[in-house]
């Protein structure tokens, strides 16, 4: 076993704190990886909190991590000592079924798809520990290749945020000629805007707080629509062909549905922590629909990485030492944050 430290809660009312723990041996088709940054996802502080579920503790989280290479086992063929890698939501899937086969591993048939941590490997019995620590093991098929021409501490929330935005977006050939609504600007939003933007669709950014304006035209948006203003909401009735949701507290589904012309399509990447309500005469009126979308699998999360690469797309994010994350957390849920915290890995001590 690889003796390793990091941030870990023991329960759900627990703030993280420094614990060390074992990582396995490195087998044949595992790579070693010294994690220089991890990416804090609001998705973190619902799975330290048990909300999303029973959760198993003691747990490290984090699943937005890039690093380097410092061991390869034996069959591995696609990295070497001393490239640079990332690690996403997933560490293995059984990798057999029809979804994994067609590389849509998280989707896994068998439900056998292991989460980066808050999970346990195959056996059953091993506890999954994330990137708010020192260093990671994973079997080369589910690491990624990172390029060397971007900043890490920027590339390494595009293992959640950025396959999150990216992934709905490529499988409805969003592009030059639609107009996209982004619903929300946080971590996820501010990823949907950058890379709408870039595949050429017309965006506009749908918010409830007016000092968001500045930052989504700085970030390419075309337009801005704050939705408690009645006579703006108007303007867009029957607009859009696509609404990308990012936000994962409660609203008004039936206010944003209307804004999309026939066969609109409102697509959910935040998970709000209750069922969603929606009349069904808002859908059937314009022949609207309901998607939801979850990362995305590991052929197209390279892809992402590569397109990020050849068009220097990173996240803005805000670096701090790991020694601040219970303070990140409360932040976070103020939304005080642009647009994703990053631990900078070199002040675990």
């Amino acid at each position: 076993m690889i003796p390793s430290k990091g941030y870990a809660v023991k329960s759900s009312t627990d703030k993280l704190s420094p614990w060390n723990f074992e990582r396995r041996e490195v087998q044949a088709n595992d790579v070693l990886i010294e994690i220089l940054y991890c990416g804090v996802c609001h998705s973190d502080i619902h799975q330290v909190r048990s909300e999303w579920g029973p959760a198993k503790y003691p747990m490290i989280p984090g699943h937005e991590i890039v690093g380097r290479i410092l061991k390869v086992g034996n069959n591995v063929t696609k990295f070497k000592v001393g490239d640079f890698a990332g690690v996403g939501c997933m560490v293995d899937s059984c990798r057999e079924c029809g979804n994994c086969s067609n590389g849509h591993e998280q989707f896994c048939e068998k439900g056998k798809a292991v989460w980066t941590y808050n999970s346990l490997e195959k056996d059953g019995i091993t506890p999954t520990y994330g990137g708010y620590s020192n260093q990671i093991v994973t079997d080369e098929h589910f690491v990624l290749k990172v390029a060397d021409t971007l900043p890490l501490d920027k590339v390494a929330p595009l293992l959640c945020a950025g396959i999150t935005t990216y992934s709905p977006l490529r499988k409805f050939k969003i592009g030059k000629g639609h107009r996209v609504a982004v619903l929300g600007l946080g971590g996820l939003g501010h990823m949907a805007v950058k890379f709408a933007v870039s595949f050429g669709a017309e965006v506009t950014m749908l918010s409830t707080s007016p000092s968001k304006e500045a930052d989504a035209i700085r970030l390419g948006a075309h337009n801005f629509c704050l939705t408690s203003d009645k006579d703006q909401l108007k303007i867009y009735l029957n607009y859009f062909d696509f609404i990308i949701d990012t936000v994962s507290a409660p609203h008004d589904y039936d206010s944003y549905l209307k804004l999309l012309r026939a066969y609109g399509v409102h697509i959910c990447v935040g998970i709000p922590p209750e069922p969603i309500k929606v009349n069904g005469f808002v859908l059937l009126s314009n022949g609207r629909s309901i998607h939801g979308s979850s990362i995305g699998g590991i052929p197209e999360t390279q892809e992402m990485l590569d397109y990020c690469a050849a068009h220097n797309i990173v996240s803005d994010v805000e670096i701090i030492p790991i020694n601040y994350i219970n303070e990140a957390y409360e932040r976070i849920l103020k939304s005080d944050v642009k647009y994703r915290f990053v631990i900078d890995l070199k002040t675990l001590e």
